[in-house]
């Protein structure tokens, strides 16, 4: 493996991790700037497409509606496997999302287990997110006690 490709690894790396970092921390905007400006985002919940999102003006819409109802977000990066070839590339990443809400006073956490399936570009120097396909594989809902 080359010296370019291990640099492309880690950059692709930091890239995932500081999305993930930005949405924990509600900066929205912030995380529109990892992405390309056609960047498609599509959720699936099991087999259902439950939404397909293009470019980062209609996401960050759809991300700031649902931060509305959240009151603090946790993520944990995993495993992240990519294949790159020039300027693009494929990765599979793995993540822990937790969600805190409240509903009736009380505060109801929702922990999902995420697989992303991502497509990655490098421009000006800089690997953005092209695509990402989220694959919502567990998905456990309960009071926070604490």
């Amino acid at each position: 493996m080359s010296l370019e490709i291990l640099q492309a690894k880690l950059e692709l790396r930091e890239l995932v991790d500081a999305y993930s970092n930005l949405g924990d921390e509600k900066k929205l905007s912030e995380q529109m700037h990892l992405l390309t400006p056609d960047h498609r985002y599509m959720v699936y919940m099991g087999d259902q497409l439950v939404s397909d999102v293009s470019g980062t003006k209609q996401l960050l819409e759809e991300f700031t509606g649902h931060a509305s109802f959240v009151k603090r977000y946790f993520s944990i990066n995993a495993q992240h496997i990519v294949k790159v070839d020039g300027d693009t590339a494929t990765g599979v990443a793995y993540s822990q999302l937790k969600m805190v809400r409240e509903e009736d006073g009380k505060e109801i956490i929702t922990d999902y287990s995420v697989k992303y399936d991502d497509t990655y570009v490098r421009q000006n120097g800089n690997w953005l997110i092209k695509t990402r396909i989220a694959h919502f594989i567990i998905i456990d809902v309960r009071t926070l006690q604490g």
